[in-house]
This record gives C-alpha cells, sequence and structure tokens, in this order.
C-alpha cells in the first residue's frame, strides 16, 4: 500500500517547507496594492511541480500581472470612479478568468442597509373576526357610529311624545313555500312569468274605442257584459273564461266597426273562442244559439268566430285581471273563502264599467280589488309588504281605483246591471254584495 501511495502521491520538491513558510496568503487584489514583482510569482510557479499546481500557478501568474497593472495606474493618480483600460491578455489568463472569475468589488458608498419591511402576519379567519382592527378610523368616527342605550331611550321618549309608533319593519311572508312540491304550480318560475305579465299588460289593453263606433255606446257594452255574466254562469264555466270574454269582446270593438245589431253576435262568438281556448269542454254552438232566443243560426256564429280570430292575429295568450287576481289574492296570506269572494264581487263590477277598463291595467284593477275588499271587511292591515312586494303597488296608486271599486259597490243595489249584484247576493258566493260597503279610505299602517 505504501508503495501504491508513493506511486499516486507526487513527492514535494525540497525545500518546500521554506516555500510555503514564504508564500503570502491571497488577498483581494482590489483593497491592497501588490508591491511584489512580477519575477518572484513567476519564480515560485516555476519552483512548483507542474503536475499539481499547474492550475494554481495560472492563476497566480494572471492576478500578478492584473495587480501591476493597478498599482501602476493608481501611481499616475488615475481616478478610481474611471474604467481602467488593461491591455488583452494571453490566452491563459483569460481562460483562468472564465475558470475562476474575480470577485466584484462594491464601494462603501454602494452599501446601504436594508429597509425594514412590514411583516405580513398570516392567520386564520377565526382570529381575524376576533381581533379589533386597529388604527382603521379615529375615536370620534367609532363614538358616532356607537349608539348607547341612553341616545336609544331619549329618541323613543321623543318618538312617543310625538304620537309616533315605532314598529320593526314586516317581513315578506313566503307565499310559494307549500308549493315547492307541487310540479303544476311553478314555483321556480312563477316570480319570472308575473314580471313578463307586468311588461307585457299593456299589449293586450284596450284605449278608448268609443269614439271611433258611430252605432254602439258604453251603456250597450255594459248590458252586453251583463248578459255574458248570466250565460257565463248558467254554463258553470271557469273564471278565466269570462274575463277572457270581455277582453276579446274589447279588443276586437277597439279594431273594428260593430253595428247595433251585431253586437250580441261579437259577445257570443267571444265566449265561444274563449271556452274552447279555456275549457275542457266548451258548450256547444247551438247550446249559445239556444240563449240568445235564436237571433242567430250557428253559421252565423262560427262566420263571426273566424272573423274575430283573424282581426285578432289569433293572439289569445295575454294577462287578463284574473291571471293578476289568483296571484294578488294568494298574496293575502291565507285568506278565506269570505275575503275571495269579496275581491272577485269587486273585480267584476270593474269589468262591468267601461270607464275602470279604460282608466287602468289589469294588474292595478287586480290589486285595487284586493285592497278594496281588505278595507271592507277590516282586515288589519290593509295593505302589507307582502301585498306591496308582489304586486308592485302601493295604497297611494290603488287609492283612486280602490274608491271607484267601492262608489261601485255602493250602488250596485240601485243599478240597471244586477247580473253581478244578484250572483255575488246568493249564499253560495257568501252573500258578500250585501255586505256594507267602505265609506272611505286612509292609508295602511
Amino acid at each position: 500500500m505504501e508503495e501504491v501511495r508513493a506511486a499516486v502521491v507526487p513527492q514535494q520538491p525540497k525545500g518546500g517547507d521554506e516555500l510555503r513558510r514564504n508564500r503570502r496568503v491571497l488577498q483581494d487584489i482590489g483593497n491592497r496594492p501588490i508591491t511584489r514583482s512580477l519575477s518572484l510569482s513567476l519564480s515560485l510557479s516555476l519552483s512548483l511541480p507542474q503536475t499539481h499546481n499547474q492550475l494554481t500557478n495560472e492563476f497566480l501568474t494572471g492576478r500578478s500581472f492584473h495587480a501591476q497593472l493597478i498599482a501602476k495606474a493608481q501611481e499616475k493618480g488615475v481616478n478610481n470612479a474611471n474604467p481602467v483600460v488593461l491591455p488583452v491578455l494571453d490566452d491563459k489568463v483569460a481562460l483562468n478568468r472564465k475558470r475562476f472569475p474575480a470577485k466584484k468589488v462594491v464601494p462603501r458608498k454602494e452599501i446601504e442597509k436594508p429597509k425594514t419591511e412590514a411583516v405580513v402576519v398570516i392567520s386564520s379567519d377565526e382570529e381575524e373576526e376576533k381581533k379589533e382592527p386597529v388604527n382603521q378610523c379615529k375615536p370620534e368616527e367609532v363614538r358616532k357610529e356607537v349608539k348607547t342605550m341612553t341616545s336609544i331611550l331619549t329618541a323613543r321618549s321623543k318618538a312617543m311624545a310625538l304620537g309616533v309608533n315605532i314598529k320593526p319593519k314586516e317581513k315578506i311572508v313566503e307565499i310559494d313555500s307549500a308549493d315547492v312540491n307541487d310540479e303544476l304550480a311553478v314555483v321556480e318560475y312563477i316570480d319570472d312569468l308575473y314580471k313578463f305579465y307586468k311588461l307585457t299588460e299593456d299589449d293586450s289593453r284596450v284605449h278608448d274605442y268609443m269614439e271611433s263606433q258611430p252605432d254602439i255606446n258604453s251603456k250597450m257594452r255594459s248590458i252586453l257584459v251583463d248578459w255574458l255574466v248570466e250565460v257565463h254562469k248558467k254554463f258553470e264555466l271557469m273564471p278565466e273564461t269570462f274575463y277572457l270574454t270581455v277582453n276579446i269582446l274589447d279588443r276586437y270593438l277597439s279594431k273594428k266597426i260593430v253595428s247595433r245589431r251585431e253586437l250580441q253576435l261579437v259577445g257570443i262568438s267571444s265566449m265561444v273562442i274563449a271556452s274552447k281556448y279555456e275549457e275542457i269542454w266548451a258548450p256547444q254552438v247551438n247550446d249559445f244559439v239556444c240563449l240568445s232566443d235564436y237571433a242567430y243560426t250557428a253559421n252565423q256564429i262560427l262566420r263571426m268566430e273566424k272573423a274575430i280570430l283573424g282581426k285578432l292575429e289569433w293572439y289569445l295568450t295575454v294577462p287578463t285581471p284574473y291571471v293578476f287576481l289568483s296571484r294578488y289574492i294568494k298574496a293575502s296570506v291565507s285568506p278565506d273563502v269570505e275575503i275571495k269572494n269579496m275581491v272577485f264581487f269587486l273585480a267584476e263590477l270593474g269589468i262591468l264599467h267601461y270607464p275602470t277598463i279604460i282608466l287602468y291595467s289589469p294588474s292595478l284593477i287586480a290589486a285595487a280589488a284586493v285592497y278594496a275588499a281588505r278595507f271592507t271587511l277590516g282586515k288589519v292591515p290593509v295593505w302589507t309588504e307582502t301585498l306591496k312586494h308582489h304586486t308592485g303597488y302601493n295604497t297611494e296608486q290603488l287609492r283612486d281605483c280602490a274608491k271607484l271599486l267601492v262608489g261601485l259597490h255602493s250602488n250596485a243595489a240601485g243599478s240597471k246591471f244586477q247580473a253581478v249584484f244578484r250572483k255575488f247576493s246568493m249564499p253560495e258566493y257568501g252573500a258578500v254584495a250585501l255586505f256594507v260597503p267602505a265609506k272611505s279610505f286612509h292609508s295602511s299602517s
């Protein structure tokens, strides 16, 4: 083993200890000038064996030569700020610089102390909730937001002295919660449907057309609608059929001039169309001929039916007052049979009255009927936040139409048109027509 080690490890030349003692520690050439000559560095490099210290000798040679150049530049008084242009070194020195790049000397002026940065503390959400914000606002602002018990009691005492009732805001009742499992109730789309009805109700709404009708007037229309109420009750049709019949009648009269002789024929044909649209089992045309005392034949009714559909362009899916009545009655929150009958009684009185359908939209007539019915029956509060939310109307908007409906109720007993009054005077409708009408209206609390 000793022979192998002797073969592998090169032998140190004699005088190696003296060379180690005389060899200076390598220093940064940029900090102090090197005074030793180039010949000494070369002699030291030649005295070392080439097989072991070849790379070190080349590195020392390049550094000593570079140190001499810097020393000469300093003697000439060259400013350190200006770059020193050095001559091109030989290939060995360039190779040594690539292998061992010199460290960049940073002047003291360029060295700056690191700035203290804000420390970001990462904590959980629960800890953030517990901690109060620091320096978020001034103490004065915090005092303004905080209400003391003394200020609350003082405000309440002032309100009570002025006669103001302090009540918590009424919550809106979810009226469709009981119908979530009913597929026919379409709870997911019900709000969007009624928003669409409100937007499109003006498309099917009629305006004053009596001025364009030379042979008929509003009184003749009321007589016809009063007769259609009796026909509707005779056939025991759905409420939707009656409201659609009146809508088809008014829309056709607003588009076509009709003689007095054909007015009843238009009413009969309108009910035939509405029955086919709404009813499961629609009455036969001959049944209508019978009820009209054979004033018209079946062919005349069918021809008029075709003429009406052509004039209206088969546009029958319209939001009538009944569409809104069914929704607004439900918004009354658990309404009883009495209030339902009163609402329909006032609504049919409004449909019978020509100025009502001209002045007000179907949704407003329905909301005013609910408002007037609740006021007549003494429901407290008269108008709730739930009704306001679903109807979109407040008491100020409903007041005029509700007064008109209550006035019709007051004059129903002595009116010439008795079909609606007789219908709702019967026990099966709760005899709501015989109730005392509301005298006046006040803002609901």
